[in-house]
């Protein structure tokens, strides 16, 4: 995995390889930094080193929002970078699994998680998701990104526990 790779550039690629006349596999994986999306991403990891697929990495932000009085942001707040250092940290937890024969793409759009997992995983062989463990009651009350995308994805999921 490059320093470019790794998450300094929000480029999409296209997953086809011209001079193999191939398509390559491509994988989505949801990262949030979260104990869950960690998991997600060492499953994702391993399925990308198992089938040679490029993995996109998925981390959605959004600005602060406006409950209708003002909104007092830092001066050096930048959801953007931070969703990136989030991506960089949960790769870095990840030590069981070589990274470096990977292809990613660090995918950082602003807008709803599962909206953004979606959209990004049209085309894709595969979308993985972890899971905060919100069922029962709490599940129905509150949704969830996961549930979202096993309805809603164009491509297999796996939500990882």
């Amino acid at each position: 995995m490059t320093a470019e790779s790794a998450g300094e550039t929000d480029t999409r690629g296209d997953a086809d390889d011209p001079s193999s006349g191939e398509l390559r596999s491509r994988i989505v994986v949801g990262v949030d930094g979260s104990a869950g999306s960690i998991r997600a991403l060492r499953f994702a990891l391993t399925e990308a080193t198992l089938r040679g697929a490029r993995l996109d990495a998925v981390c959605a932000w959004r600005p602060p929002a406006d409950y209708g009085g003002p909104v007092v942001v830092p001066v050096d707040y930048d959801p953007e970078k931070d969703a990136r250092g989030a991506v960089a940290e949960s790769f870095q937890a990840v030590t069981d699994i070589p990274k470096d024969d990977v292809e990613v793409i660090v995918v950082t759009p602003e807008g709803p998680p599962a909206r953004a997992l979606l959209d990004e995983a049209v085309g894709a062989d595969l979308l993985v998701v972890g899971t905060r463990g919100h069922g029962g009651f709490a599940g129905l009350l509150l949704g969830s990104v996961s549930k979202e995308c096993v309805h809603h994805a164009t491509c297999p999921v796996v939500v990882v526990p």
